[in-house]
């Protein structure tokens, strides 16, 4: 199976490593070159990690063989599946979908790895729209099991279907949802994560509090500031403002916080200082 992945960042790079591992061949795209650049160095390391750990047999350099990096549109002809991983902004994605529309045979099938947009309002910009729905991966891509599968009002089964035996294939656990904003993971996530940073806007504890508290108290892997970092402030308050947009819940609201530190670029841990310094 031939998938093209449009857009290297980090989930972009993820998918098509987990592509790659299952043996599909992979073309992973972006417009930048220094952008690809920094894919190839990102899926060698991950897969060195792989490896070393045991959880891949197969040496990288034969996995990476099956990647194509590439900045030429040409190389997206002909491929079974295209994923759309690009920023979290309604209007980058579109653009995105209608450039794949261009040149995806009629058959393949689009999916958008977006965490919180509207498939529907998505589909707008696909030809077929039968074809398209959301394919949400979770960071980091390699390691996380879960994924996301979201049917839009016009999703055909049959693709739903396919898609859904193609995440296992990856090794992956597919969860479906019908199409509401924040799909089912961040509509939980979201409100945990925004009353963790009131809680530290009203000063009811401190950060470390509170993060010890979820981990310890609720038994979750990371406290929600340290993972508000991890996700990428920057990615949260997109999320936010969609998920605020479409329901109007203040619940979804995003603080104050959080988009001073976003407008500071204090972004979390890809900038070196989000909540908490690295």
């Amino acid at each position: 199976m031939k998938v093209c992945v449009i857009g290297s960042g980090t989930m972009g790079s993820g998918i098509g490593e987990v592509f790659a591992i299952s043996s599909n061949e992979v073309v992973l795209y972006d417009i930048y070159e220094n952008q690809i650049a920094n894919a190839r160095v990102r899926i060698e390391e991950s897969l060195g990690k792989l490896r070393d750990s045991g959880k891949i047999k197969e040496e990288p350099r034969d996995i990476v063989s099956r990647i194509r990096f590439t900045t030429s549109p040409s190389d997206l002809e002909g491929a079974d599946v295209y994923i759309e991983a690009v920023f979290e902004k309604p209007e980058v994605k579109a653009e995105t979908l209608k450039k794949i529309s261009e040149v995806a045979p009629k058959k393949a099938i689009i999916g958008s790895n977006t965490s919180s947009i509207s498939i529907t309002y998505l589909s707008k910009f696909v030809s077929n729209p039968e074809r398209f729905l959301g394919i949400h991966f979770f960071n980091p891509v390699p390691v996380m099991k879960l994924v996301e599968v979201v049917k839009g009002d016009r999703t055909q089964e049959s693709v739903v279907r396919k898609v859904f035996e193609m995440v296992k294939a990856l090794g992956k656990e597919p969860v479906i949802s019908q199409d509401f904003p924040g799909f089912i993971a961040n509509r939980v996530l979201v409100p945990l994560i925004r009353e963790a940073i009131l809680l530290l806007e009203e000063g009811v504890a401190t950060k470390n509090d509170i993060d010890k508290t979820v981990r310890l108290g609720l038994n979750h892997p990371m406290g929600p500031l340290e993972l508000a970092d991890f996700i990428g402030l920057d990615v949260l308050l997109d999320i936010m403002e969609v998920m605020y947009r479409d329901f109007g819940d203040p619940r979804f609201k995003p603080p104050i916080t959080l988009r001073n530190l976003v407008n500071a670029g204090k972004l979390g841990r890809k900038s070196g200082e989000g909540f908490y310094k690295y």
